[in-house]
């Protein structure tokens, strides 16, 4: 199980983003923000990591062998909480567990003491860049363009999805796993 904090869009991404689109009205802020989450969203799934900073939470089996985390790029792991068979959490000492995060941001993690744990929750902080303007431009551009074809095709049922150019911008960023 995996959770991430919400992205909180800035003013600068909005006004950006009006920009981008040709909107001049900042009554459309609502819907455009709406818009904005979809495409980070969709382009954070194609990419394999998230793009802001942010928080986020994976619960992962308790045991002896490495196993990598899927949220990427890991930056810090804040704690690690054992979850014992009946649900109820408790703290893990630091001595129980071993966590390594390589130059690429993917977080390794081993328990070594799990006492009555079968899993275990990796709370960290994970994301590409700290704000909007810190990620790479074709990244910032991929997410333009799908939420200019979300905006242009919010109602049209014959959508065929989002352009070719959004894969192509992001494609070089993209971190595909082998299982």
């Amino acid at each position: 199980m995996i959770s991430r904090d919400a992205v909180v869009l800035g003013s600068d991404m909005l006004d950006e983003a009006r920009a981008y689109l040709r909107l001049e009205a900042e009554e459309e802020d609502a819907s455009l923000g709406s818009i904005l989450l979809g495409a980070i969203n969709h382009a954070e799934s194609y990419l394999g990591q998230m793009l802001l900073r942010r928080n986020g939470r994976e619960v992962v089996p308790a045991s002896l062998h490495w196993q990598r985390l899927t949220l990427s790029p890991v930056v810090m792991v804040n704690s690690i909480t054992g979850i014992a068979a009946e649900g109820m959490p408790f703290a893990l000492s630091s001595e129980a567990y071993k966590v390594e995060i390589d130059v690429h941001g993917e977080a390794w993690l081993r328990v070594m003491q799990p006492g009555s744990a079968g899993r275990v929750e990796v709370a960290c902080l994970a994301g590409m860049a700290e704000n909007w303007g810190e990620l790479p431009e074709a990244v910032r551009l991929a997410i333009f363009r799908l939420a200019a074809h979300l905006h242009l095709y919010r109602d049209n049922p014959d959508d065929s999805g989002p352009p070719e150019g959004v894969a192509s911008l992001l494609r070089s960023w993209r971190r595909m796993r082998i299982q």
